[in-house]
């Protein structure tokens, strides 16, 4: 085979290897919905709802997105166990969750959303993540930046109902994140 035949075709494999990888890539990313997405998926098959509450113009919630959500096995778990919803903090839609309708606040330069604060018990730090029930009542919110390693427990504690029955502290300890 002469040189340039070689050449042309470890480009092409190459090529190949890198489409390859960015479709595997592609598909592991977090299917996130709106909350009005969730709501009427949950109507169909029950889970537990999973929402990042962050902002625009918050440096730890982008780190976390790439960091943390983009990682396979985290993204993954997500879409298997929950209803992911990406909840900007200071979105200035009105939302609807059982019958009742959150606003917009204008508060300073900036403002913030009612459900933001119901859902992480008036304590709006970003990023927060927030687990709520089948019924979408709020189980626990969980603030500040997670790698995936911590996010992987945290994901898997709430999913499998580890919280029920296994303090956290306890829980961490032997705990290890099995993406199934």
């Amino acid at each position: 085979m002469s040189n340039r035949r070689m050449y042309l075709k470890s480009v092409l494999t190459t090529f190949g290897l890198f489409l390859f990888i960015g479709g595997v890539w592609a598909q592991a990313k977090v299917q996130w919905l709106t909350w009005e997405e969730a709501l009427n998926r949950s109507k169909v098959e029950k889970r537990k709802f999973f929402v990042d509450v962050y902002t625009d113009w918050c440096g730890w919630c982008k780190k976390m997105d790439v960091s943390t959500f983009q990682n396979p096995d985290i993204a993954e778990y997500i879409n298997k166990h929950y209803y992911p919803i990406k909840f900007n903090a200071e979105q200035r839609e009105d939302i609807n969750l059982k019958d009742k309708v959150y606003k917009f606040v204008r508060n300073g330069k900036r403002g913030y959303h009612e459900l933001a604060v119901e859902i992480t018990y008036g304590r709006l730090s970003y990023p927060t993540i927030v687990v709520l029930d089948e019924n979408a009542e709020v189980i626990q919110p969980i603030p500040g930046y997670k790698d995936p390693e911590m996010m992987g427990k945290i994901i898997s504690y709430f999913a499998e109902d580890h919280f029920k029955k296994t303090p956290w502290n306890k829980y961490t300890k032997r705990a290890s994140f099995n993406r199934n």
